[in-house]
């Protein structure tokens, strides 16, 4: 286990062969990671509703995280961090599983607190077991599936489908980098641009994406928001303001700050 910026890592290589050449059981794995994961201040929300970031509760059946529920964003690692915003700011443990290029410093930027973040870089062959194990002592579980060999489903129905069951008794989130059968959301940037730069003058400020949100909850009728991701002067997502002059003075105020 080592510590990266205040998050905390987990790095399974060495379990892995240990695994191998049977001096360890998938159970010994399952039960040391979530032994070390209790062994730290861990905090729940005690509520069925699990907030998210402000500005992406629209695109969310009931404005919120449904605790038990399961949710793909496809396009943007940022736009799945910023799901988990709200709920880490009021003090419950996320974990982020599968995602070695995470930049920490940008995570934090997001509003995600570092000092109740486990980091699982790399999962490997264990990923499935790993993600459970949080399952039972983490809120939110952001995974990146592994890479399935050409014309096999990322995840299929049945793993999909044990993976849900064990989410309702936990009443914890998964969110899934890519798609996931059978979500209560799915989020995709549809479309982006960055703004700021002029004709061979300038510089880049923010991002400007539609992002849109299908739901069975919304009788098939998405629904889209434009968003800054990120927003001016690199910091969190947010609505894009209706007169475009006042995110390049917003822009121009923090620079000025900085």
């Amino acid at each position: 286990m080592a510590a990266t910026a205040a998050a905390v890592t987990f790095e399974l290589p060495e379990v892995e062969a240990e695994l191998d050449r049977g001096q360890r059981t998938q159970g010994d794995v399952v039960r040391e990671l979530q032994a070390r994961i209790r062994s730290m201040q861990r905090n729940r929300i005690d509520t069925r509703a699990l907030p998210t970031h402000p500005a992406l509760g629209d695109l969310l059946p009931n404005g919120a995280l449904s605790a038990g529920g399961s949710y793909a964003v496809v396009g943007s690692t940022t736009l799945a961090l910023a799901l988990l915003q709200g709920a880490s700011a009021a003090g419950a443990w996320c974990a982020v599983v599968g995602v070695p290029d995470l930049g920490v410093e940008a995570t934090a930027g997001l509003g995600v607190d570092l000092d109740r973040l486990v980091l699982v870089p790399h999962p490997g062959a264990q990923w499935l077991a790993v993600v459970a194990a949080l399952v039972d002592v983490v809120s939110i579980v952001l995974v990146k599936p592994p890479r399935p060999a050409p014309g096999v489903p990322r995840i299929g129905e049945a793993t999909a489908g044990r993976l849900s069951s064990r989410l309702r008794q936990r009443e914890a989130v998964l969110v899934s980098l890519g798609d996931w059968p059978r979500v209560d959301a799915r989020l995709a940037v549809t479309e982006s641009a960055w703004a700021g730069l002029g004709a061979g003058f300038g510089h880049l400020v923010g991002r400007q994406a539609t992002v849109t949100s299908a739901s069975a909850a919304w009788s098939g009728r998405p629904r889209s928001r434009r968003l800054w991701l990120p927003g001016p002067g690199g910091a969190s997502i947010e609505p894009v303001l209706a007169r475009p002059e006042a995110a390049a003075d917003r822009a121009a105020r923090l620079r000025a700050a900085g």
